[in-house]
């Protein structure tokens, strides 16, 4: 195997694209490293792509952020300006793992491992995000919950990789939440997770909303009958109601020792509603 560690976005896409066998970029190496000990993967080439400056940045651009590649949860859980504006996402980075594994674990690693159950990509996927991908082709910005495409797939050609994640411009009532169920009380994979991303008019009342789940199908769901029973309410009862149906009729999961399909279901419902709560209080502390 060969290790590179280049200082340049260029020259790890040239790295990445040039290799004929296997190769893969290392951000924070949380699942790479392990896959490679179990012998799952055996690369031909790893690329390390902390030395490149500007994936190690978190930055506003165009009104929202642009998170670089190599930024670990911890880093942006130290960033209070960021966690103001999207405490949802936020705590998905903070809930991956032990500390240690918050220190080193990235989005862009989350999201490329294309776990079902990985706790950044519906949190990411509710606030809206895009991937900025880089490869010998140039630039382009694909929507998070286009990239994974089945169970540890992803949609990233030959000599491609994630460049950032960028956030869309927040709002003055706006807020997010991100909600799942482990069996243990940390350091544990979600049975189920939730996340909500919502705003408000000036009257109190949901003028935009997105509901994404995660664990409960091969790739992570964006809910849009969640949202739309959120849209033009103030979370009575009954729009919660029709939100909890439209997430259990989105279910798609898998009976293992974790959890049954009729208890992911529910918990999912269940989970929908406490984030939803939880977002509309956030952006409505924040108008």
């Amino acid at each position: 195997m060969r290790f590179e560690a280049p200082e340049t976005v260029e020259a790890a896409v040239a790295l990445l694209a040039g290799e004929a066998g296997r190769a893969y970029p290392l951000s924070g190496g949380t699942d790479l490293l392990v896959q490679m000990r179990s012998g799952r993967i055996a690369p031909d080439l790893v690329v390390d792509t902390k030395r490149i400056a500007s994936l190690r940045e978190i930055a506003r651009e165009g009104g929202g952020w642009r998170i670089g590649a190599a930024v670990s949860g911890a880093e942006i859980n130290e960033n209070a300006d960021l966690v103001a504006d999207w405490p949802g996402l936020a705590h998905a980075a903070d809930v991956v793992g032990s500390t240690q594994v918050s220190g080193r674990a990235t989005l862009a690693g989350n999201l490329c491992t294309a776990s079902p159950a990985a706790d950044t990509v519906p949190a990411m996927a509710a606030a809206g995000a895009l991937a900025r991908i880089v490869g010998p082709d140039g630039r382009r910005e694909v929507p998070v919950e286009d990239i994974p495409v089945g169970v540890q797939k992803n949609a990233l050609a030959k000599g491609e990789m994630i460049e950032c994640i960028l956030l869309p411009e927040r709002g003055p009532r706006g807020a997010d939440a991100y909600l799942r169920f482990i069996p243990r009380t940390e350091m544990d994979i979600a049975v189920v997770g939730c996340a909500v991303s919502l705003s408000l008019d000036e009257a109190g009342t949901v003028a935009s909303a997105r509901v994404a789940l995660g664990a409960v199908a091969p790739t992570v769901v964006v809910v849009e009958d969640g949202a739309r029973a959120l849209v033009g309410t103030a979370l009575e009862d009954g729009a919660l109601d029709a939100l909890a149906a439209a997430c259990e009729a989105a279910c798609n999961p898998i009976d293992d020792k974790r959890g049954t399909v009729a208890f992911r279901t529910e918990v999912a419902g269940t989970l929908a509603r406490r984030a939803a709560r939880t977002a509309y209080e956030r952006a409505r502390d924040r108008a």
